[in-house]
C-alpha cells in the first residue's frame, strides 16, 4: 500500500524571511541557531545554515563520476524557529507596527527592532 502525502493549504505569510537568524526550538538541533537560506512557503518550511545535516547519497553521473555521499541542510517546519534577538539572547516571538510608513517587525519580549541581515 502507498501512502500519499496529505493534502496542506500553503501558509499565507511567515515570521522569518531569507538573510534571518533563527533559533531553533524543537527538534534535534534544539536551542542551535542559524541563518535563513530559504523559505519554502508552499510547504511551510525553512532551511537553516548548519541545521538539520542529513546525508545525500549521489549517484555516478558525468558531473559526478565517482558518486558518493555529501551532508546537506534539510528544511524544517517553521513553527520549529523563533526570531533571534540579540538583545534578548534568545528566540522571541514578533510583532508588526508601522514605522515612518514601513512595516516593522519589534520584538515582543524586548521592544526593539528586528532586521534581517540581508536588508540592513
Amino acid at each position: 500500500m502507498v501512502r500519499l502525502p496529505k493534502k496542506q493549504a500553503p501558509i499565507r505569510r511567515s515570521h522569518v524571511r531569507r538573510g534571518d537568524v533563527v533559533q531553533v526550538i524543537s527538534g534535534n538541533d534544539r536551542g542551535k541557531k542559524g541563518e535563513v537560506v530559504s523559505v519554502d512557503m508552499r510547504r511551510g518550511r525553512v532551511t537553516v545554515k548548519g541545521i538539520n545535516i542529513r546525508w545525500r547519497h549521489l549517484r555516478k553521473s558525468q558531473q559526478n563520476p565517482q558518486g558518493g555521499r555529501i551532508q546537506r541542510e534539510a528544511p524544517i517546519h517553521l513553527s520549529n524557529v523563533l526570531l533571534y534577538d540579540e538583545k534578548a539572547g534568545k528566540g522571541v516571538r514578533v510583532k508588526h507596527e508601522m514605522r515612518d510608513g514601513k512595516k516593522v517587525r519589534i520584538s515582543v519580549k524586548t521592544g526593539t527592532v528586528l532586521t534581517a541581515k540581508s536588508n540592513s
